[in-house]
């Protein structure tokens, strides 16, 4: 149960989810483990940033990319990531940003995954919060920015040493100088990372505190997890992992002796061709007497009601050809509603209705001729149902010979096959039933060994705070803060050296962390100076961290390093951007063996094809077009 164990997070997939289909992102090697170097190329506006954005909005950030290709087609995202070497599920709607995150332990596409937690983003500092859960894989949960207030960290502050995107690449704000207050954050932040910050004594010993508590009651939840499998007796997971595969390999022999069952069956049943044939024709003359009988059926319900109304019709005319015998015209009365009239009165001031004679016989003569048509064709209805009835009853009773027939004739033949059938039908439902119970048993015992894993990360945690904290105390093992930062320095120094940033001399940084060349800060760099001191900046932050296994969560993300370099055309910028790459090809061959970089990069040079994942075309004609493919 116990397998390597590796400290902070790493990022295998990421899938947005559409309505008809999935976009998938794979940073594995073949091997299955996260790749060291996973490079995003291709065209500019083809999502290559928008996937970086993506993996940081799972891991908390407060929005999503909400391109125009985006918002139609993604409805949520999930992450799949390594917390501490075990693999998880982050996912997230896409939409209006939500508030929660839901986690749960497995990968994409396993079955039995276990069941989601929701997990809320704010507050940061809850500890059924995200961002508590992912700094709790950095040896980093509950701790406070200061121990003078109550500001927790989040683990959205730590991003800020875990993705340099292509706003803070070129500018002036790298370290937030426009904004003091996060200046004074990241400073903190980077305190807490290597270790140095203030207070550090008091606060190993309230984290000590933290874990134990943890370490006990997850104990208690493994113990009784544990009496759980146990009183199943479900055997080993060899055991429950033979017995799923035993299951499945039974199901599969079902399916086969079925299908040679009904191939033995109509063969044994050929003799019968005929008379199947002939119960055919009758059922199909059964179902053309039944369509024809029910046709006319249907046509006299509906020409009856119209009679009626034709007959309706010929009673209104006729009652109104019969006024002008019943009022004498010219007597200065409405022969409609009685009204007094004058001689002038062409029509009645009252109801309007017509002085004078009525002429309606032509109306009454073709209202009498479609009351006479009708009432034939409803005759003629009338006396073809019956015999429509009696054929449709005749090829019933025809059917029914024919089949019983087919029956008679096949009996002794099918009877011998039924017994067989209902063997393998019940073989099929115990091996089905058995799979059932396998699975359930493999994902209590991953279950369990999901706890067993999270119990000896907490006691490799506690274990390795207890020893900070005793032998002498703190300060003897702990290097102070301007050692970290001369560390850093250097490497810094290094990493420019390597990219041969040009006329470089007096590269430092600050006590407060700003970068300084030729004794100038960086903002006084040209635009393509700047690119590269952001780079070396947070390099040099990530491999010193990880190199003295620090709280770092052990990944970075880079967008767009190539910025204001100009291209791979230009022989020193070409050059320079090789370089680049190759300084972070062989810092993770080498000390940075286990940590993982993603570059977000239009044109990375050739010596990196080896390290791309994806290359986006931006062409229809060339497919990948880009991470939304369907939309061009």
């Amino acid at each position: 149960m116990i397998g390597l164990r590796t400290q902070g997070i790493r990022i295998r997939r990421l899938r947005l989810h559409g309505d008809d289909r999935d976009y998938d992102v794979d940073f594995r090697a073949p091997d299955d483990t996260p790749r060291p170097l996973s490079v995003l190329a291709g065209a500019f506006s083809t999502g290559k940033t928008t996937i970086l954005e993506f993996v940081d909005y799972c891991l908390g950030a407060n929005d999503h990319p909400r391109h125009p290709e985006i918002t139609p087609k993604v409805k949520s995202a999930t992450l799949e990531v390594e917390l501490s070497g075990s693999p998880y599920l982050i996912e997230r709607a896409v939409g209006e940003p939500s508030m929660f995150a839901y986690v749960r332990a497995g990968r994409l596409d396993e079955p039995g995954a276990a069941p989601r937690v929701r997990r809320t983003l704010r507050p940061a500092g809850h500890p059924d919060s995200l961002s508590s859960l992912l700094l709790s894989h950095c040896k980093l949960q509950g701790v406070r920015l200061s121990l003078d207030t109550d500001d927790p960290l989040s683990f959205r502050d730590l991003m800020w040493l875990c993705f340099l995107p292509n706003e803070r690449l070129d500018g002036k704000d790298l370290l937030f100088e426009s904004v003091p207050m996060k200046h004074l954050k990241l400073r903190q932040v980077v305190d807490l990372v290597f270790d140095v910050h203030d207070d550090h004594t008091v606060e190993l010993g309230r984290r000590i505190r933290t874990v134990e508590s943890e370490l006990a009651a997850a104990r208690t939840a493994y113990r009784a997890a544990e009496q759980l499998v146990e009183d199943q007796h479900l055997g080993s997971r060899l055991d429950l992992d033979a017995l799923e595969q035993a299951a499945k390999d039974e199901l599969a022999a079902c399916a086969q002796a079925l299908a040679a069952l009904d191939a033995r069956a109509r063969a044994a049943t050929a003799f019968a061709a005929d008379l199947r044939e002939r119960h055919r024709d009758a059922a199909r003359g059964a179902l053309s007497a039944y369509n024809e009988l029910r046709d006319r059926e249907t046509q006299l319900q509906r020409l009856i009601p119209l009679r009626g109304s034709y007959a309706d019709d010929v009673s209104k005319w006729t009652m109104l050809a019969e006024t002008d015998r019943l009022f004498e015209t010219g007597t200065g009365v409405c022969a409609s509603c009685g009204a007094s009239l004058t001689p002038a009165d062409e029509r009645c001031p009252a109801c309007r209705f017509p002085v004078g004679p009525i002429d309606v016989s032509g109306e009454l003569r073709a209202a009498k001729t479609r009351l006479s048509e009708l009432t034939r064709h409803i005759e003629d209805l009338e006396h073809e149902i019956p015999a429509l009835r009696a054929a449709a009853s005749r090829a019933q009773d025809a059917e029914s010979r024919a089949a019983a027939e087919v029956d008679a004739a096949t009996s002794h033949a099918v009877t011998p096959f039924l017994a067989e059938r209902d063997a393998i039908a019940r073989r099929r439902e115990e091996a089905a039933a058995t799979r059932q119970r396998a699975s359930d048993g493999l994902r209590l015992v991953q279950s369990l060994e999901r706890r067993a894993n999270g119990i000896l990360q907490m006691m490799d945690q506690l274990e390795a705070d207890r020893d900070a904290l005793g032998h002498g105390g703190v300060q003897s093992r702990r290097a102070d803060r301007a050692a970290v930062v001369r560390r850093v320095s250097e490497r810094y120094r290094s990493v420019l050296a390597e990219f041969r940033y040009p006329k470089l001399a007096d590269a430092y940084l600050a006590e407060d962390l700003t970068p300084y060349v030729r004794g100038e800060p960086y903002t006084a760099a040209s635009s393509g100076g700047r690119t590269l001191i952001a780079l070396a900046w947070q390099l040099a932050m990530f491999e010193t961290a990880w190199e003295n296994r620090s709280s770092h969560p052990g990944f970075l993300l880079l967008d767009s390093p190539q910025k204001n370099l100009g291209a791979l055309g230009d022989l020193e910028d070409g050059q320079t951007i090789q370089r680049i790459y190759g300084h972070i090809e062989a810092w993770l061959a080498g000390r940075g063996v286990g940590a993982q970089i993603v570059v977000a990069d239009n044109a990375p040079p050739p010596t990196a094809a080896h390290d791309v994942i994806v290359r986006y075309s931006r062409r229809a004609d060339q497919p990948p077009y880009g991470l939304i493919d369907d939309d061009f």
